[in-house]
């Protein structure tokens, strides 16, 4: 289960000089100068998860010794500041030293050195605002995500799907469990289960890469949002058993399901369609109406799709403007049926 930490990282002088030093940047961890800083196990760890000799790093304080034991290879962080999520990052290597963390940077005034240390295998610089988070279901208004904050479980799993946020350990583990998959196949063996992989001693093998952060989808949702507005219209985000809407709308129409998707492709029209008739049972009020929504115009073919299992079509026709093609009532009516009795 991955772990996701908030990280504040920009607020302060001596933040942003670490962010500039060993985020802006990697540091070449291999110099002799901080080899002989590192434990043989250490050197090796991080020779192993990063090659090339450089990485980029964060560091905790004592202050944050219990929490920076719950943090591990594959956990993703979110590097904050100035109201913004400014960074997300997956966990590389963890360990304690004060002496290495020392090579980077200077100690705290009150808490001394910054010896809980991690590299990153995976950095993505991002500019998400905090009301990206404020409107997940779990998550307040106006939360400036003071200190150190570590996730878990669905309220982790939460902010990773709410951001569109796809992990590189994530990644690989679907692709362990496909190659496990077939060679039981091939092989006429039992099949692995999922959870009985373990692939993140093995994740890191390569050099440092960018997070995926599905940001499209996010500001096509925004944009929407925005062109929909009116004092008798509530829009938010709705936690279900079956994950987090893009919007559930209610106004004077009744009650709406959205799903956004970065594409109208057929991949992602069928992604849609299959989310939203998960969604639909687990509204608080019966759904009147489920929505697709795409950047641009779906062929004719995915919008007959989506109108035989009576979902609308909303897509982007310039900036702020979207049109909407409606599924015929009897169909939205024969499928109500089957959304509020599921």
């Amino acid at each position: 289960m991955t772990v996701v930490a908030i990280q504040p990282s920009y607020g302060n002088p001596a933040a942003r000089r670490h962010w500039k030093d060993t985020l802006d940047q990697e540091v070449h961890f291999a110099e002799p100068s901080r080899i002989n800083a590192l434990t043989p196990d250490q050197h090796t760890a991080l020779l192993a998860a990063h090659p090339t000799g450089k990485a980029r790093f964060w560091g905790a304080t004592k202050a944050q010794d219990k929490n920076m034991q719950r943090l591990h290879s594959g956990d993703v962080v979110l590097f904050t500041g100035g109201n913004h999520v400014r960074g997300v990052g997956e966990v590389g290597v963890t360990f304690r030293n004060a002496a290495f963390a020392d090579t980077m940077w200077s100690q705290d005034p009150k808490h001394g050195s910054w010896h809980n240390v991690y590299s990153l295998a995976a950095f993505q610089p991002t500019r998400i605002p905090y009301t990206e988070i404020w409107d997940l279901p779990s998550f307040n208004t106006n939360d400036n995500f003071m200190g150190l904050r570590i996730l878990e479980g669905a309220k982790a799993d939460e902010v990773l799907q709410g951001l569109g946020i796809e992990t590189t350990a994530a990644a690989l583990e679907l692709t362990a469990l496909e190659s496990a998959v077939a060679a039981a196949l091939v092989a006429g063996t039992q099949i692995i289960a999922a959870e009985n992989l373990h692939t993140q001693e093995t994740t890191y093998q390569r050099d440092a890469r960018p997070v995926l952060v599905r940001r499209a989808e996010a500001l096509l949702v925004r944009e929407y949002t925005t062109s929909i507005s009116s004092p008798d219209v509530q829009v938010q985000r709705l936690q279900t058993p079956a994950g987090i809407t893009d919007l559930h709308v209610t106004g004077p129409d009744g009650t709406e399901i959205v799903e956004a998707k970065r594409s109208a492709d057929h991949r992602f029209v069928r992604e849609a369609l299959a989310q939203l008739l998960d969604y639909a049972p687990h509204s608080p009020e019966p759904a009147d109406r489920l929505t697709g929504l795409f950047p641009s115009r779906p062929a004719d073919r995915e919008i007959a799709l989506l109108h035989r299992y009576g979902i609308d079509c909303v897509f982007r026709t310039t900036p702020g403007d979207f049109e909407r093609f409606a599924a015929s009532a009897d169909a939205r009516d024969h499928m109500r049926r089957a959304w509020s009795e599921a």
